[in-house]
């Protein structure tokens, strides 16, 4: 009773001249930030509508005719197009992304597949091999790689790709991950837009996922990844040419790779990076909304995690390396320069991760605790109801998933906070890359059609300390509005506390027994 006595009397005595102070700082900051990102969304929903009324489709904004057959020129008459597959111990999906590549609808001499394989698994390396030979029976011009090491990750393969003598003869390059499975129709969609548009210098699809109803967090990912792809994507390319290469999926001009300074592996993101550097030469790029390639989600909680890490920590630390190379360039108009610096890096990639958690799972909860600083309705309620509306619509059949996608949002929003600091600190993580894990027809082919049997796991592998500390202190804030509060937002609290505790113990996504 004593000790709790000094507790409440060290409380009462820094509340009011330290943690009101501080408090109040910090919820004008997040107002400031929410307003931001409210702006943010509201602007691209209107240009979402206005392109949609219009019908702003890229074969109206650029010119685009069929690849036709010459007679005088035969084949000739089709540009050589090099396709990369880059790779890393990708037992479960190599085929299918080997096997879409071979299909392409483009002729048989127009066109090189290149699989870069780093594979550490002999073992695999020996199956990818196998099948690349398999196809090179049947007269499809594929080529093997192999380096000795993994140095620069995926932008460190498709480098070494690049240099091979036989890429010289290509002009354009199409880059798949892995686990994506381009229709065969993808080349005679995309290489028109770049033969007939020499200002262009990348076109990119959108991705389609089969696997977006293997379990609940693959349903969240969805409505995340759409709003992307239907919002953020067009946006981009219907008013500045430019938005973030999504890594795969997309069609390059060579010619723009070499001039923009080829592959970087400065940061985690080497798509966006590229990007980024060509569109400061003048470059411009087109996103085609209905041309889909299909591609797996991440369905494990960790294989998640570390992708997030790497697309958060990456921007944030690619922003720290080029703000001023953007601010300084004179290729691009002052307009543009904005749009990157502030719409592209600075709301979307910094300020919506972390007035997200700093927001509603750190400060928000604070009032609770401290009443004498109010945050008003409309930055507590009417603001995030109108953000996570706008963000839903993208996914129409998941409406009635929001306020799941809400909660697990604000969960992932504590790792995304967490490396956007590192990648604008440069902190120890900066530069960790953790290939995403692709389950394929693995995960079926394990469970059989039947309920798996009980995996054994490691406790570090399900525990996870920042997400039951987190959960541990909204649940705090509930019982405390609860008994004594007025705000009533201990039911939000509850709710996302339980959102952290499940996610604390690694119950979330598809659990797969590594025996």
């Amino acid at each position: 009773m004593e000790f709790t006595g000094q507790i409440e009397l060290i409380w009462e005595q820094t509340k009011v001249p330290l943690v009101v102070p501080v408090l109040k700082v910090l919820v004008v900051l997040c107002l400031a930030m929410s307003v931001m990102l409210f702006i943010e969304r509201v602007y691209m929903g209107i240009v979402i509508v206005f392109v949609q009324l219009f019908r702003r489709k890229p074969e109206k904004m650029y010119k685009w005719e069929p690849m036709k057959d010459d007679v005088e020129l035969g084949n000739l008459g089709y540009p050589m197009v090099l396709v990369q597959i880059p790779m890393y111990n990708e037992k479960e999906v190599y085929q299918l992304s080997i096997g879409a590549a071979c299909g392409l609808s483009w002729p048989a001499d127009r066109v090189i597949i290149q699989v870069l394989d780093d594979s550490t698994d002999p073992a695999i390396k020996t199956l990818v091999q196998v099948e690349c030979q398999r196809w090179a029976s049947k007269g499809i011009n594929i080529k093997y790689e192999i380096r000795d090491n993994r140095n620069g990750y995926k932008a460190g393969a498709l480098k070494e790709g690049m240099k091979h003598s036989y890429v010289k003869q290509c002009d354009y390059v199409a880059i798949f991950d892995a686990d994506f499975q381009p229709e065969p129709h993808f080349l005679t969609r995309t290489i028109p837009f770049l033969v007939n548009n020499p200002q262009l210098g990348l076109v990119q699809a959108r991705w389609k996922f089969v696997n977006s109803d293997e379990c609940l967090m693959t349903r969240m990912q969805e409505m995340s990844l759409d709003y992307h792809f239907i919002v953020e994507q067009e946006v981009g390319s219907s008013t500045h040419a430019f938005f973030g290469f999504n890594g795969t999926a997309g069609v390059w001009r060579i010619s723009a790779i070499n001039e923009a300074g080829g592959w970087k592996d400065r940061t985690t993101v080497e798509d966006m990076d590229l990007a980024v550097r060509a569109s400061l030469k003048g470059w411009k790029f087109v996103y085609v909304g209905d041309l889909k390639v299909k591609n797996e989600l991440p369905s494990t909680f960790n294989a998640y995690r570390n992708q997030q890490h790497r697309w958060s920590c990456g921007p944030a630390n690619l922003f720290k390396k080029m703000a001023m190379e953007i601010i300084r360039n004179k290729k691009v108009s002052l307009w543009k320069k904005f749009y990157v610096i502030y719409s592209f890096f600075f709301v979307r990639k910094i300020v919506a991760h972390i007035v997200t958690f700093v927001f509603y799972c750190v400060v928000l909860p604070a009032t609770v605790l401290v009443p004498e600083v109010e945050v008003p309705k409309w930055g507590a309620i009417y603001i995030p109801s109108i953000v996570t509306l706008l963000n839903a619509v993208g996914t129409p059949r998941s409406l009635h998933l929001v306020l799941f996608w809400i909660i697990f949002e604000n969960v992932m929003s504590l790792h995304r906070t967490k490396a956007t600091f590192i990648g604008l600190l440069e902190a120890g993580r900066v530069n960790e890359w953790v290939v995403t894990e692709k389950l394929g027809d693995g995960l079926k082919t394990k469970l059989g059609g039947k309920a798996p049997r009980k995996p054994r796991f490691r406790i570090g592998d399900r525990v996870h300390i920042l997400e039951l500390g987190v959960g541990a202190y909204l649940f705090f804030c509930g019982c405390y509005d609860l008994a004594f509060g007025k705000n009533r937002y201990f039911i939000f609290l509850f709710l996302q506390s339980i959102a952290f505790f499940i996610a604390g113990v690694g119950y979330v996504g598809t659990i797969v027994s590594t025996s």
